[in-house]
Parts: C-alpha cells; structure tokens; sequence
C-alpha cells in the first residue's frame, strides 16, 4: 500500500504480524548481524593479537554488547521500528498506541531479546508470541510496543465507508478550511482500513484523528458520536462541498446566462439548471438546488434506505 502517514509519522491500515512472518524477519536480522559481529570478531582477533587474555575478554564483552545487542536498538529506534528483516518482511514496531517507539521502548526489547532469543534460542519468544492474541513476545509486553503488518496485498483496499445516517448534515456548520490535506489524507486511510486495525490501535487513531480534526475546525467534536463516526460524518461535509464546487465550476457560464436573462416561465431560470435557490444552503445531506451530492448517493439515502456505513447509533 502507499506510505501514508499520521502526524507522528506511523502507517495506517496495520494488523498484528503474527509467527511466521516475524519468524522470517529475526532471521534475516540474525543472519545480518551474525555476519556483522563474525567480522568484527576476526577484525578484533587480529588487531588485538598482542593483549593478554583479560583484555581480549573485555574487548570482545564490548563487542558483543556493541554488535548484536547495541546494534538492533540503535536500528530500530533511529528506523522507527524498521529493521532489515523487518522491512524485508513488510513489518514495523509500533507502541500499543499506534505511534513510533523511542529509545526505550527499543532499549526494553533488546534486551529482553538477549534472555528471550539469544539465550534460548528463541524458544521462549515464539511460545510467548503463540500464546499472546496479538503475537507479542515478552519484549513486547514489557516495552508496550506491537510488531505490526506495513504492507497489505494489493487490492483489499476498502472504499470510504459513507457517514452514518443520523450524522448526515450534523457539520454543516463546520469551518474545514484550516484543516490541511495530510490530516485528511490520514483521516481518509483511517476510515478505509479501520476494520483490518486492531481493535486497541484502532480505536486510539480514531480518537487521535479526531482530537485533530476538531482542533483545527476550533469546534470540540461531540462527546456523544463514536471518533470513528465523527470522523466519517466530517469527511463526508468535505466531499458534499467538493462536490458542490466542482458542479458550480461546471455549471458557470450556464447558470451566469440564465441569471442574466432572468427566470424563464417554463424553465424556472437558473433554477432549472439545479443552482441554489434563495435562501437554500451551501451545501447540504442530500441535495444542492436541486443537485444530488455525489458524496451521499441517490440510491443510498435519496432512495429511503441508510447505506451500510459499519457504524451503529450510540444508545
């Protein structure tokens, strides 16, 4: 999928990775540092020919703390939860939040990982990540981090779900100007892969992008509409007005000749060509002067029937 990122620089559209494919990853990550630390063993052996044995002990502590332990935190907090096998493998750490992990949360699940894979071959990792619902390992409990799936196959990518029913024409009123377009870009994956989230993380953007949105609207959003609900009824006032502009482009020069000739006995002027009648609104839940939103859909809500949004009416 595209890399489209929230404000704290994390992918939506993420699922928990689970085994296998996390299996593959610290494969590849053994496989590179093992390779990384032999040479730095055989650069050391040579090198350090002339210390005595008590030196070349603590050298090479040094070099094992440096190499297999040091490097992998330092990769994975300077990445952002990417290391080679991991973005190889199209996964990503990520705190249970849904944000970017730090040094620490990195620090936690090296060394975690010394007890959990190094030390025990990775036996304990992989009952831990069996057992868990989500796939975590212990270094995951303790850091409060998740390993998720970054990539997801073509083609499953969902439609905007439409606003549910009840919220249709809630935010006309809304002043969406100052929002910019990444934070509806973020909004808009969001709400196409929020079924596919984890439940947790799932519901921590939600709140998260909503939080956003109604900052920058300078309106709080209602204590009583799920964020997730919210969300979409805003997205889909952006797109009615979308619509509207664009059909007023279209429709210029037409509506402009009919106004200066002034409303015909039998087309009604430019009223017939759908234009806003006085005192109608902006824009609207269903229609425009006469113009059915797109957005909204005649066989949706004009027909009399809600579309299936995927939200359910708080009680």
């Amino acid at each position: 999928m595209g890399e489209l990122v929230t404000g704290d620089a994390v992918v939506l559209g993420l699922r928990p990775a689970k085994l296998p494919s996390r299996a593959l990853a610290l494969a590849i990550d053994l496989i590179v540092v093992g390779t990384v630390f032999g040479l730095v063993a055989v650069g050391l052996a040579v090198a350090g020919g002339s210390l005595d044995d008590a030196a070349m002990a603590a050298v090479s502590v040094a070099a094992f703390l440096l190499v297999p332990v040091g490097g992998p935190i330092a990769v994975e907090t300077l990445s952002h939860g990417r290391s080679l096998g991991k973005l190889a493998c199209g996964l990503r750490v990520v705190r249970d939040d849904g944000g970017p992990i730090r040094f620490r949360h990195a620090l936690v699940r090296g060394a975690m990982g010394v007890v959990e894979i190094l030390m025990t071959l990775g036996v304990v990792a992989s009952v831990a990540s069996l057992v868990s619902a989500r796939g975590r390992r212990l270094g995951d409990v303790f850091a409060g981090t998740l390993v998720v799936r970054e990539r997801m196959p073509a083609g499953r990518a969902a439609a905007v779900p439409p606003a549910p029913p009840w919220l249709v024409g809630r935010f006309a009123e809304l002043d969406l100007s100052a929002v910019p377009d990444e934070l509806w870009l973020a909004v808009r994956q969001y709400l196409t892969r929020m079924h596919q989230l984890d439940v947790v993380v799932g519901r921590a953007m939600s709140e998260r992008l909503g939080g956003e949105v109604a900052e920058r609207t300078g309106v709080p959003a209602p204590a009583d509409v799920p964020a997730a609900a919210y969300l979409a009824a805003v997205v889909h006032e952006r797109q009615a007005r979308d619509a509207y502009r664009v059909w007023q482009a279209a429709h210029a020069e037409v509506i402009r000749g009919a106004a200066g000739a002034g409303p015909g006995p039998a087309d009604g002027g430019a009223q017939a060509f759908g234009a806003p009648g006085p005192g109608a609104p902006a824009h609207g839940p269903h229609a425009v002067g006469g113009f059915v939103c797109p957005a909204v859909g005649p066989g949706d809500i004009g027909a009399g029937r809600p579309p299936a949004t995927g939200f359910v009416p708080p009680a």
